[in-house]
């Protein structure tokens, strides 16, 4: 089903079931914008335990590192 279809046939549902369908996005959107955030989480430990991040709290040291 092509995106132009799909968006066609929501049309057609009554308004009862765009709600639905619109809660149900939502969650999804929500879902994998958690999933991703964990996802980089996870991969910063990992960066961290592999030394590849430095943390400071000089405020010249963090300019530098924006460079």
């Amino acid at each position: 089903m092509t995106y132009n279809l799909l968006v066609n046939e929501i049309k057609k549902l009554p308004l009862d079931e765009k709600e639905d369908l619109k809660n149900l996005l939502d969650k999804y959107l929500i879902e994998e914008k958690r999933s991703k955030i964990y996802k980089k989480y996870k991969k910063s430990l990992l960066e961290v335990k592999e030394g590849k991040i430095k943390f400071s709290d000089n405020v010249d040291t963090l300019k530098k590192k924006l460079k």
